[in-house]
């Protein structure tokens, strides 16, 4: 394998996805992480592969090039919650301490760039830059716990699953050859619920009430939302006539 960062096209069929980096602060490096490009290694897992356990040392950070990962919290009785789904372009293992409060499993045929985690270390010392966005990075990851302890906490189960939905609407990017709207999800529906807190039945039957209510369409390994706005209402995100929450 290389020494040098490798993008490999995903053997799944899905969209071709963009990578992305959080913005810098004006006058850094577009992509910072480019100047860690020399010690980066590509590595590829096939579906529901272990990138790492719970509690394992923490050896490397990682960037999502292409596919989709689950970061998981398992309890004492084999019960799971997936905290996150990192799409291509999302950071790994960058905001973390010693160990891994979580595990990281591919939900898909993926490829992540590897960093050492020492090598990102000593890269923050020196540069106050990369320092900021390593700070940026973890700022981000702390309100998209609260954003989703606020969600499993406060949220029907309607606002749970059209939250989800609206939220994959804005993270997944599109190509043309992709109707607008049109959601091609990567996760099965045991894994949306174990996100959300919902049983398998309950994320089910909540996607035929949206259907019916033409908020959506559902395909085969792929949803539309048809009426955008009445799915942030029942997110709980927008105002909509009260009507439309019934």
């Amino acid at each position: 394998m290389s020494a040098t960062a490798q993008i490999i096209q995903p053997s799944f069929a899905a969209p071709r996805w963009t990578v992305t980096t959080p913005p810098m602060p004006f006058g850094a490096p577009t992509n910072p992480l480019a100047q860690l490009d020399q010690i980066a290694m590509a590595v590829t897992f096939t579906a529901d592969a272990e990138i790492f356990d719970q509690d394992s040392l923490v050896r490397h950070c990682y960037q999502i090039t292409s596919g989709c990962l689950r970061t998981v919290r398992l309890m004492e009785d084999g019960r799971r919650l997936i905290d996150r789904f990192l799409l291509p372009g999302d950071l790994l293992g960058f905001a973390a301490g010693t160990h891994h409060d979580v595990a990281a499993q591919s939900v898909t045929a993926s490829t992540l760039r590897r960093y050492p985690v020492q090598a990102v270390a000593t890269l923050a010392e020196r540069d106050a830059d990369f320092a900021r966005f390593l700070w940026q990075t973890a700022t981000a990851e702390l309100r998209a716990a609260h954003d989703h302890g606020l969600l499993l906490g406060r949220k029907t189960a309607t606002e749970r699953v059209a939250s989800f939905l609206k939220d994959m609407a804005a993270r997944i990017p599109l190509t043309n050859e992709f109707v607008p709207g049109q959601i091609a999800l990567p996760m099965g529906r045991a894994d949306i619920a174990d996100h959300l807190g919902l049983t398998v039945e309950t994320v089910s039957r909540t996607l035929t009430q949206l259907r019916c209510r033409s908020v959506i369409t559902v395909l085969p390994g792929k949803i539309i939302v048809r009426n955008q706005v009445l799915l942030a209402g029942l997110a709980g995100e927008a105002d909509v006539h009260p009507s439309a929450r019934h």
